[in-house]
């Protein structure tokens, strides 16, 4: 897979993880391998714990200070993801209907 672009998350376009607001839903829809080996093996490593194209993934909560690491929820399991590594799961948010 080739890198993606990030764009604005308000935008119907997919962007990484690491730009989500905390407790928005959303749907994996890729991981961008990145340009080096690092990511790459990094890109592995998420899909085979579960970040993979159409499960529902949030942000619960950002480290402090500086938002490092996230606590991500991806299906019933919590993960710790560095900002950049959350970076290479691209996500697009899922919309809420209206409230009952």
């Amino acid at each position: 897979m080739s890198p993606v672009s990030v764009a604005a998350p308000h935008s119907n376009s997919s962007f990484g993880l690491d730009q989500l607001a905390c407790h928005v839903p959303a749907e994996v829809v890729g991981i961008n391998q990145g340009l080096d080996d690092e990511d790459r093996s990094v890109a592995l490593r998420l899909l085979e714990i579960g970040f993979l194209p159409g499960e529902r993934v949030r942000v619960i909560a950002h480290g402090y200070p500086g938002h490092d690491p996230l606590a991500v929820r991806v299906g019933h399991t919590t993960f710790a993801l560095r900002s950049h590594e959350a970076a290479l799961v691209q996500v697009r948010p899922i919309p809420q209907g209206p409230s009952a």
